[in-house]
């Protein structure tokens, strides 16, 4: 028996203006809900947000979007 799945991509994003913890778990639960994610962690002390997600469900466009959405600027970390 075979079973298929999908591809994971390990994408990382650094956003702005975070002010308090609470932040992390706002951003955690708006990029949790989106179809394709199967993992988040947002680092408050380094504005690192580490997700897990199929790039053939949600992209990388899409996850800087609902960053976005949360009210902080995001993009991709360089490192």
């Amino acid at each position: 028996m075979t079973t298929l799945t999908s591809p994971s991509t390990h994408t990382i994003l650094r956003a702005d203006g975070f002010s308090c913890p609470s932040c992390v778990a706002k951003i955690e639960k708006l990029i949790g809900r989106l179809p394709g994610v199967t993992g988040v962690a947002v680092f408050f002390s380094s504005a690192r947000i580490e997700i897990d997600h199929d790039p053939a469900v949600v992209s990388t466009d899409a996850l800087i979007a609902a960053v976005g959405k949360a009210g902080y600027p995001a993009r991709l970390a360089a490192f």
